[in-house]
């Protein structure tokens, strides 16, 4: 019997461990992607209060982005969302991944990237905008950057 319990608790230990290391692994390859978005750095600039926040993570094992955008104080209804790029802070591009889906608060999707464009985002040379019918070429905007 104890030998019995002894084998039992040594298996429960050894899943547990082997459940970890499974869990450090996957998110060893799971990078997170952050921006703050704001009418400043919109190019050129605009006189919006609003303020946003992107939280997102890149799988590098599955290539797919999973992101979240929240926003607030905005002019109107955001009309489009998007990633841009490649461009780095302060610069212009064209749209490189579109939101679909509700455009209200929170903004979420996932996508899978192509190697060129993972390697672009993973460089900080992607940004998000949030366009509204009073900011139609972006009401704010935050360069996408891997969190520290």
């Amino acid at each position: 019997m104890i030998q019995l319990r002894t084998l039992l608790i040594s298996s429960v230990i050894a899943a547990t461990l082997g459940l970890t290391a499974c869990s450090s692994a996957m998110m060893g390859n799971t990078t997170a992607i952050s921006a703050k978005l704001s009418s400043a750095n919109e190019v050129p600039a605009n006189s919006s209060a609003g303020t946003g926040m992107l939280d997102a993570s890149f799988n590098k094992d599955t290539s797919v982005l999973t992101w979240t955008v929240t926003y607030s104080g905005l002019t109107g209804p955001v009309a489009m969302g998007h990633f841009h790029g490649p461009a780095m802070a302060g610069t212009n591009a064209g749209v490189a991944l579109g939101f679909s889906g509700s455009m209200d608060s929170p903004i979420k999707g996932s996508a899978t990237l192509t190697a060129a464009q993972a390697a672009d985002l993973l460089a900080g040379k992607w940004y998000v905008n949030l366009h509204t019918a009073a900011n139609k070429g972006g009401e704010i905007r935050g360069q996408a950057t891997v969190a520290n």
